[in-house]
């Protein structure tokens, strides 16, 4: 059986360093005891860094920890020509490198926060053919899952 893979987006990562119980927590520490595969892409390191030094700076080491610690396997970023092509995937074109990220990886379920433009459009996930969801959703998920196995 191949594992569970799972796309982290900065507003999971951020959640699941500042929580010590959230769902988003939980997939991190899935991600370090090995029983899910866990992306996130070069965009997603520099977002959630940016956001944890200007909001929460005390936190920075966590996250650097974290990353490592969790075997999280890193997307490189589209190219500008790849994120062009494919604009017509999501209302806000700063999206499109972190769902073209999560297509490259071929995951199975993308975990965010951002209701707006991943969460409250389903058309997002249908045209990404990825299951997107809440920390919680997917936690929710990957638990069907296995259970089911």
């Amino acid at each position: 059986m191949s594992k569970i893979k799972v796309f982290l987006d900065s507003s999971a990562v951020i959640a699941g360093i500042i929580s010590s119980s959230g769902a988003a927590r939980v997939l991190l520490v899935m991600s370090e005891n090995g029983q899910i595969e866990t992306f996130i892409s070069e965009q997603v390191i520099a977002e959630s860094e940016r956001t944890i030094a200007r909001k929460v700076p005390h936190a920075l080491p966590d996250l650097r920890q974290t990353l490592k610690d969790a075997s999280l396997k890193v997307v490189r970023n589209p190219t500008q020509e790849e994120i062009k092509k494919n604009l017509y995937l999501i209302a806000d074109p700063d999206d499109v490198p972190i769902l073209l990220a999560a297509m490259k990886a071929h995951v199975d379920y993308l975990a965010t926060h951002n209701r707006k433009h991943f969460l409250d459009d389903p058309k997002v996930a249908e045209k990404a053919g990825i299951r997107i969801g809440t920390p919680g959703d997917v936690l929710a998920w990957i638990r069907e899952n296995l259970n089911s196995e």
